[in-house]
């Protein structure tokens, strides 16, 4: 009983650790079609995606990554868009320089965590 209560105890910390240390930014969304992308040209990767800007981009290494996102609030003061819970996306393309977010949702992804009329929302996430 003692080591499956140290266990849960190491496990909140962990969590608490991880979401101390999410990141800040913006996420704005794109519609289909989403092939022909950056990082695998053709190769159809679903619709939990996203396109890394160049604060994320590193010269490719994006490519494959994935990221727990949750927004946090309106980028307007607009009330809230949230919808509450997360969304966990995988990097397959690059915004290109006049981005107006620090990732660039698929518009299904985007719609899991916010009201895509919001158009950009403000963002948590971590690797």
């Amino acid at each position: 009983m003692e080591m499956r209560v140290l266990v849960v105890c190491v496990g909140m910390l962990i969590c608490q650790f991880l979401v101390a240390f999410a990141h800040k930014g913006t996420a704005t969304f794109y519609t289909p079609p989403y092939t022909l992308s950056a990082c695998n040209g053709k190769k159809e990767e679903g619709v939990l995606i996203a396109a890394a800007s160049e604060a994320m981009w590193d010269d490719k290494a994006a490519c494959g990554r994935r990221y727990r996102v949750r927004c946090i609030g309106a980028t307007n003061h607009d009330g809230n868009p949230c919808r509450g819970g997360s969304v966990v996306v995988k990097i397959v393309d690059f915004c290109p320089s006049g981005c107006q977010g620090t990732i660039d949702l698929s518009q299904e992804a985007f719609a899991m965590i916010a009201d895509p009329d919001a158009g950009k929302i403000k963002i948590k996430f971590t690797q």
